[in-house]
């Protein structure tokens, strides 16, 4: 019980700072995308 608790703790902070990572990056990219359609229709 002890090994799965220990490779819960290993793995699961890596993945929690990849969606955290995935999220911020997320949101820069529907900016990203908002403007360059806004330049589009110009």
């Amino acid at each position: 019980m002890e090994q799965w608790i220990s490779l819960i703790q290993e793995i699961g902070f890596p993945i929690f700072v990849s969606f955290y990572l995935l999220h911020r990056l997320e949101s820069k990219l529907v900016a990203i995308h908002d403007v360059l359609v806004e330049l589009k229709t110009q």
